[in-house]
């Protein structure tokens, strides 16, 4: 068995402060990686992490977001999948990321969550919802409603992942940047 991995983000600002009210968590955000250290993490949100109104596919960069939002909580969790699912998810997350400027944050789809409508709009997504839909492209299907339903808390509620990390993001930086450090000079 292999390993993906999810990291949930809490960011302060107005935009994260509805979503947490309605969600009902401290998290408002997930991001899917390939690795633990979120080298290889992937979502839909912020194109940059100081604008919120641009927002779409990209690669996340913790230390970006920690230089905008300094005091960021993160929690990491992983769950398995086949290594076959692995491979296929991450060459899904380069094609996409090769064409990233196609895809959009799916704000018109916020009141659909809240009233339990599923919708879709073409290359439209939020964080959850993508998320959500290339595990289940590739075979992982966790929940039992459509994609577009998915909120934060859904991933954050399930039972088939494994905490490997909570706290500010500064310290994960720390961690994966000690470890990292720790490795070259071996």
């Amino acid at each position: 068995m292999e390993q993906i991995y999810l990291a949930f983000v809490d960011t302060p600002g107005f935009f994260a402060s509805i979503i947490r009210r309605v969600i009902g968590i401290p998290y408002v955000h997930v991001v899917l990686s390939m690795d633990a250290d979120l080298r290889e993490a992937y979502s839909v949100g912020r194109r940059n992490p100081a604008v919120p109104l641009i927002a779409g596919f990209e690669k996340e960069n913790t230390l970006e977001i920690e230089a905008v939002f300094p005091h960021a909580k993160y929690k990491v969790v992983r769950m398995q999948c086949t290594a076959e699912q692995k491979k296929s998810i991450a060459r899904q997350l380069l094609q996409c990321y090769k064409q990233r400027k196609r895809y959009h944050y799916c704000i018109i789809g916020l009141p659909f969550i809240l009233f339990q409508i599923p919708f879709y709009q073409k290359n439209h997504y939020t964080c959850s919802s993508f998320v959500t839909n290339i595990l289940e492209q590739n075979g992982i299907s966790l929940f039992q409603k459509h994609f577009s339903l998915v909120t934060p808390r859904d991933f954050y509620e399930l039972e088939q992942t494994e905490t490997i990390f909570e706290g500010s993001l500064h310290d994960f930086n720390r961690k994966v940047y000690l470890m990292i450090g720790a490795a070259y000079e071996s």
